[in-house]
């Protein structure tokens, strides 16, 4: 099995909320810890393939990418 883990700062509560509706999501052949100490969000994940790990990775980042986007347009329009 593959394991990675991505360490995310910032606004913990905007990471969370953002990503909540997407953790309960089933990714196929993998499975996901989602965890938070402060300001610090930790993915961990295990998938059975390199395919499975590829995907879910792209998930998560794609996900977090957007908190990002969407943040920095508020800040702009502040």
């Amino acid at each position: 099995m593959l394991s990675a883990v991505l360490i995310v700062t910032g606004d913990a509560n905007v990471i969370l909320s953002t990503l909540s509706p997407e953790i309960g999501r089933e990714l196929p052949r993998t499975e996901s810890d989602i965890t938070r100490n402060g300001d610090i969000v930790t993915i961990k994940v295990l998938a059975k393939d390199p395919s499975a790990m590829r995907a879910a990775l792209n998930s998560y980042l794609g996900w977090i990418r957007i908190t990002e986007n969407i943040r920095e347009m508020s800040d702009k329009h502040e």
